[in-house]
């Protein structure tokens, strides 16, 4: 096997460049499941990097795909060369080539997904990953590279805020161009109406016109490339720097619950943050017992106690906030002092201080419970 094989076939198990360490002129590759045990290589990682010079792809018509797959490496390979031919001679001379050739080869860097028989997806090259959309060539590129290339994008050093991270970005970015490049419809029926400016139609708008006399297609392959490589950064940032830190608040306040009430069913967000979604998948990833009926969070000037629905799309309650003060303003609003509103239909309520919330929670739950 090469030395660039050896390091794929490391990368298909998950362990990632970033698990490869430099000792003098050898490099030793770890292997975690077996303590102390190591390869041993006789090229450095920086000789690595430099190896990888040419990233080889298909010429002609592009998509988003491929265009893709060639900006992630990029990231990980920034000096590499980006080859467009259908050439195999020119191919062959490549180190890593994708969405041409008809091979998928992780030993010899080969990563197309057109020929027949070919049916991977993230669920089978991630053994525990819920997706099941055939792979395109971008969807190669990212289960194989995907940590390292965030990496390259955002910092984050807990593995498993890394995982996190992984999994939104393909499931809300990288999985979208997978299903379009394979022909994959949303959905069984027909639709409605289709949406014509994702991202895979951007680039291929970016082709040439039927009627257009002059064309740069190399210029055009590079533009493609450029908007495809901001938007998948600005995604990646987004759930690294935006949604994990909402979520590491959900999971703080679901932790400390039962000190904020002994019940367990209500929680406190310390900083208010779209909540809901990151509480039902913490819900189910812990198997919560008993399920949280309600949450208490700062609104500004004034504290907010909010129902749990049962599920995230569902507009029913799992205990509404009291009905006899559903509709009702301040005075109106019996037995709680700092009382402001409680909603028509019991899913929200203020309160002037943090201990009016909580006990506008508690005798909502003490009524439901019963």
């Amino acid at each position: 096997m090469s030395l660039l094989g050896t390091v794929g076939a490391a990368i298909k198990f998950g362990l990632g460049l970033h698990h490869l360490q430099v000792a003098g002129e050898y490099l030793y590759y770890y292997l975690p499941s077996v303590p102390g045990r190591s390869i041993q290589f006789t090229r450095s990682y920086q000789t690595i990097m430099k190896t990888l010079e040419t990233i080889g792809t298909h010429d002609g018509t592009f998509h988003c795909d491929e265009v893709l797959g060639c900006a992630m490496l990029k990231l990980l390979f920034p000096n590499a060369k980006i080859v467009r031919s259908r050439k195999e001679e020119v191919l062959d001379k490549c180190d890593i080539v994708i969405d041409v050739g008809g091979v998928y080869d992780l030993e010899k860097y080969r990563f197309d997904h057109h020929q027949r028989g070919f049916e991977e997806t993230a669920s089978s090259l991630l053994p525990g990953k819920p997706w099941n959309i055939k792979l395109s060539s971008a969807g190669l590129v990212y289960c194989h590279f995907g940590k390292d290339i965030l990496r390259c994008v955002v910092n984050l050093e807990d593995d498993k805020n890394l995982d996190k991270v992984f999994d939104k970005v393909y499931e809300n970015f990288v999985q979208e161009v997978d299903g379009i490049d394979n022909g994959i419809p949303m959905c069984c029926e027909t639709m409605k109406y289709s949406v014509s400016t994702n991202l895979s139609a951007r680039v291929a708008h970016l082709n040439k016109g039927w009627n257009q006399k002059e064309f740069d297609e190399t210029k055009a392959f590079e533009q493609a490339m450029a908007m495809v490589c901001e938007e998948f950064k600005e995604r990646v940032r987004y759930y690294a720097e935006n949604w994990l830190p909402a979520r590491c608040i959900v999971e703080s306040a679901i932790e400390k619950r039962f000190e904020t009430d002994k019940s367990g069913e209500i929680i406190e967000i310390d900083q208010f943050c779209p909540w809901k979604a990151h509480y039902f998948d913490l819900e189910a990833e812990m198997d919560l017992k008993p399920t949280v009926k309600y949450a208490i969070f700062n609104g500004g000037d004034s504290w907010r106690v909010q129902a749990v629905p049962l599920d995230e799309k569902s507009f029913i309650l799992r205990i509404p906030l009291l009905k006899e003060w559903q509709g009702l303003r301040e005075s109106q609003i019996k037995d709680v002092d700092g009382a402001i509103f409680v909603h028509g239909t019991g899913f929200i309520g203020g309160n002037k201080t943090r201990d009016g919330a909580l006990l506008m929670a508690r005798k909502s739950l003490a009524a439901g419970t019963q």
